[in-house]
């Protein structure tokens, strides 16, 4: 993949999942996705995911700061939202928090394989 493919990949899955278009995740996201070192599967992401919406109705992907440098891909991730109940241990209950979240991937046959996920827990306990 060139690095505009993948960014158009990229791109692509993030409207997927603002969309939560659950049934077309397996066009972005390989079905041995591996997340945080943990093989979760196609299935499994997908289940991490709607979850993810369940605490936090209002949840949204932004990108930010997007590099692509095939097979590889990284962003920063910026978030404005409202989890409903306790967020990375946090008792956010419905109040607004704004953080970032940075990830990189990695890509094989044209899909997402490796996903390494940091959230900046710290800027949310700054705001409670």
């Amino acid at each position: 993949m060139s690095r505009d493919d993948l960014a158009d990949l990229y791109r692509a899955y993030i409207a997927c999942l603002n969309r939560q278009d659950w049934p077309s995740l397996g066009r972005f996201v390989h079905d041995d996705v591996i997340h945080n070192g943990r093989p979760l599967g196609l299935s499994g992401y997908r289940a991490m995911l709607e979850r993810d919406f369940r605490e936090i109705p209002d949840l949204r992907f932004v990108i930010a700061l997007p590099l692509s440098d095939p097979p590889h891909i990284a962003a920063r991730l910026q978030f404005d939202c409202a989890p409903v109940g306790t967020f990375l241990g946090l008792p956010v209950n419905g109040r607004r928090v704004s953080f970032c979240e940075n990830v990189f991937y990695a890509s094989q046959d044209g899909k997402i394989r490796q996903v390494w996920s940091v959230i900046d827990k710290t800027a949310i306990e700054a705001q409670l």
